[in-house]
């Protein structure tokens, strides 16, 4: 049994997902909890946090039960989590109303008053890094003063998702800066609240917790937080990191030059920097890494693996009912599928903006589309396009990324699009280099507990845990006659969203009404 044992709580949006890890990164065990998601207006979302502390509480339990660990043994907490929601608690410390979520969409006009606050969306990036985006929390501490006045004035102290966690299992108001980055309230280059952009607001100082970095120490395991989850009280419990940095954490990317693409249902690529470096357009943010002293510049895909997944959803019945019979995983059929079509797919494009789209065109409004369709294509060339739609505007952050001279010098691969062969090749093939993957597949839980065992010393920095743990286990290189084929197809597949911008503008005005 390891003598020294570190959790990582992951506080995500369907489930939260706990595990332990031993003194030299192996996993010991792990659980997950799920819980609803409430949308009482169309493109509203939001959730109750005391489900998240329920789930934290039963997946602590269930780990510590897994792998029969000694309570004693556990030596440190770390925290991750779904980033920009918002927790409002009253004097009481009570949850004012459900939290708001990253996804919650109804802060259109308030980020329009963030913007006309601060002097327009060219000096709110040169205040915060970031322009506003109806995802981030100030647009919702906005919404509550504008449209529930009563809990407005109520409101004592607004909290992350995961900093919420953290109030239950230590009594602290904290916060670190990776996840503060998110809030668009945070100088994201001098690493501590804006008080020029919350003066501008009229938001009080004292709504916000204190802010540290990922790796220290932000509180300790209080006499009531350890009943509840058996374990001694006075476990320190570290800063941690908002889902993304802790996500790049769990997959290394802690230094110059490595970059990960990250295909979940929405996808991400991320880009360790030592400095600040900020678009001036604001296609990508810019926030404060989980590295202490260090940032990094990440671009959101909304619908990257979704888009594969609304696929099979809506247009393979057939594959997935094979599949069943046969006992396998239905993308297994349907990227087989996709694998018999041409690099390219015959012309045919897919715009993967089922859900609009953040990089690098921040539309809302933006929708998917097939287009190029002919009597020669068939479903190998739908499903293959598909991949390539998701995997061209995953090449639309990279592009941003090198535009910024950020070296591109290793590309990891992790989540759905990294399992199969096909679309790791695809990848490869589409941004033009070779891409690896890792011996690690744990994400954000997985990072804050490797960032709890360096904040309590098991490592001397976040870089030697990950070196000491994290290897590359395979690597895809580039296909030349398939990666000349893209760069013919690129900027086509670029264009067509100027081309359609008006259109989709026009279309949604039509179904708003």
């Amino acid at each position: 049994m390891a003598t020294n044992v570190f959790l990582g709580i992951d506080i995500g949006t369907s489930g939260t997902k706990t595990l332990a890890i031993g003194s030299n990164g192996e996993i010991l065990a792990s659980a997950s909890y799920e819980y609803p998601l409430s949308s009482p207006e169309p493109g509203w979302a939001e959730q109750d946090p005391h489900d998240w502390w329920k789930a934290s509480v039963e997946t602590v339990k269930a780990v510590i039960a897994k792998a029969n660990i000694a309570p004693e043994s556990v030596k440190g907490i770390g925290l991750s989590g779904q980033m920009h929601g918002s927790v409002f608690l009253d004097a009481a410390h009570n949850v004012i109303r459900p939290a708001l979520l990253w996804n919650d969409q109804r802060t259109a006009a308030e980020c329009q008053e963030i913007e006309n606050r601060a002097g327009g969306r060219d000096e709110l990036i040169k205040l915060v890094a970031n322009p506003a985006l109806t995802g981030f929390t100030a647009p919702k501490i906005l919404w509550l003063r504008n449209h529930e006045p009563k809990n407005y004035e109520r409101l004592v102290q607004v909290l992350l998702p995961k900093d919420y966690v953290r109030f239950r299992l230590t009594g602290e108001f904290a916060t670190e800066v990776s996840d503060a980055s998110g809030t668009l309230l945070l100088e994201v280059a001098n690493r501590q609240w804006s008080s020029t952009l919350l003066e501008k607001l009229e938001l009080d100082a004292s709504l916000l917790p204190k802010v540290y970095e990922s790796v220290e120490v932000s509180g300790t395991l209080s006499s009531a937080a350890a009943e509840a989850l058996g374990l001694p009280k006075g476990i320190p419990v570290v800063g941690g990191g908002g889902d993304q940095a802790a996500g790049a954490v769990g997959n290394g990317i802690v230094s110059r030059g490595a970059i990960s693409a990250t295909m979940g249902t929405s996808g991400v690529v991320f880009a360790h920097s030592d400095e600040v470096q900020i678009d001036a357009a604001g296609r990508v943010h810019t926030f404060c890494h989980a590295v202490p002293g260090k940032w990094h510049v990440m671009g959101v895909v909304l619908s990257a693996g979704g888009s594969f997944q609304w696929y099979r959803n809506q247009l393979g019945d057939m594959e997935v009912a094979t599949a069943r019979a046969m006992g396998i995983d239905p993308y297994l059929l349907l990227s087989a599928e996709a694998e018999q079509a041409p690099a390219g797919s015959e012309g045919l494009y897919f715009l993967p903006y089922l859900t609009g789209e953040r990089t690098p065109h921040a539309d809302p409004d933006a929708r998917a589309a097939w287009i190029g369709l002919s009597l020669r294509h068939g479903k190998r060339h739908m499903a293959r396009s598909v991949l390539e739609g998701a995997t061209y505007a995953m090449r639309d952050c990279l592009e941003i990324i090198r535009e910024m001279n950020i070296p591109v010098e290793e590309i990891r691969l992790s989540g759905g699009g990294a399992r199969g062969a096909f679309w790791r090749q695809l990848q490869a093939d589409i941004y033009g280099q070779s891409v690896v993957t890792i011996n690690a597949h744990e994400g954000p839980a997985y990072g804050v507990a490797l960032l709890a065992a360096t904040g309590t010393g098991a490592y001397s920095s976040i870089e030697e845990a990950c070196a000491a743990t994290i290897q590359v286990v395979s690597e895809t290189k580039a296909n030349a006659e398939n990666v000349a084929t893209y760069n013919r197809h690129y900027p086509q597949y670029g264009s067509l969203y100027q081309s359609l911008a008006g259109n989709f503008r026009e279309i949604a005005s039509i179904v708003r009404g």
